[in-house]
């Protein structure tokens, strides 16, 4: 077919490049990160990377402590009391499945609203307990692996972290920042990491941390600024949902294949489950509404 010019040469490999071959046809790259990791910093030189740590709002990076493990849970319920009692909600991390189920059992026969977060749970319910923590319905959550990269609760003050010693990915330097960070939403947030040690990936947190606090204190003290919470609406998803099939514009059924119609609700459901375990929820409500319009309308 290439012979005879039915196809293009280029058909012998189709296919996306791969890293390697797309690094080659790079110049002149601007790497932007909230997190950037070994390959970003192997790439740049140190004098052309520029820091983006001062928040407009003021708020500091939250205030850490280290409690040793004896007495944690005591610690820990004394702690949540405080938060919760002043309007606040808490957020607890641990290492494994087993540890977060039993300490979710233990918070709800002591009379907290708390709920376990874990892989298991879907999309919309996901989506249900974190907006249940904003709106106060519940005021704790437990999980392991739910403090990631883009998980933005300003209701938030405080921030546990079980087993912080405990050598992993979860508990790395990188990690551990991330973890911190998700308490850097309320001007009251602080993070407590239970450990009977201080590990390097521990250490070099800490230090990272108490360096972006100067810096943003620093710069409060300069401009005059009063570091503030931030304000950040809770949408009604079922109203979303309901706006949305009353005014969205509707297709077209018999012009679009059964095939194409069941390939498109496929690789909506991919695009919505992979927005979930972003936390990208907003972005997940909204295929989600687009996905049941969609059945309902094509009869699937």
């Amino acid at each position: 077919m290439i012979e005879y010019g039915f196809r293009l040469p280029s058909s012998h490999d189709n296919r996306p490049l791969k890293f390697e071959e797309f690094e080659r046809h790079l110049d002149k790259t601007i790497l932007v990160s909230a997190t950037p990791g070994k390959y970003d910093y192997e790439k740049t030189d140190k004098k052309n990377i520029v820091e983006q740590v001062i928040r407009p709002t003021g708020l500091v990076d939250p205030i850490v402590e280290i409690q040793e493990t004896k007495g944690q849970i005591d610690d820990l319920i004394k702690r949540l009391n405080v938060v919760i009692k002043n309007g606040h909600r808490g957020l607890i991390t641990t290492l494994t499945k087993n540890s977060a189920e039993k300490l979710t059992e233990f918070l709800v026969e002591a009379n907290f609203k708390v709920k376990y977060l874990h892989s298991d749970i879907d999309t919309l319910e996901r989506i249900d307990i974190l907006r249940d923590l904003r709106l106060g319905v519940i005021d704790v959550i437990v999980g392991i692996n739910l403090l990631r990269e883009g998980l933005d609760l300003p209701e938030v003050a405080f921030i546990g972290i079980l087993d912080a010693d405990k050598q992993g990915f979860l508990r790395s330097t990188t990690a551990l920042i991330q973890t911190i960070g998700r308490a850097a939403r309320n001007v009251e947030g602080y993070v407590v990491m239970y450990a009977d040690k201080i590990t390097d990936a521990m250490a070099a947190a800490l230090s990272e941390t108490e360096r972006r606090r100067n810096i943003q204190i620093a710069h409060n003290l300069k401009h005059g600024i009063t570091p503030q919470s931030i304000v950040k609406a809770v949408k009604d998803i079922a109203q979303h949902r309901s706006t949305k099939l009353k005014g969205g514009k509707k297709s077209d059924a018999t012009k679009v294949p059964k095939e194409e119609r069941l390939r498109l609700l496929a690789e909506m459901e991919a695009q919505m489950d992979l927005a979930s375990q972003n936390f990208e929820f907003e972005k997940a409500a909204e295929l989600r509404d687009e996905i049941e319009r969609l059945q309902a309308e094509w009869g699937l």
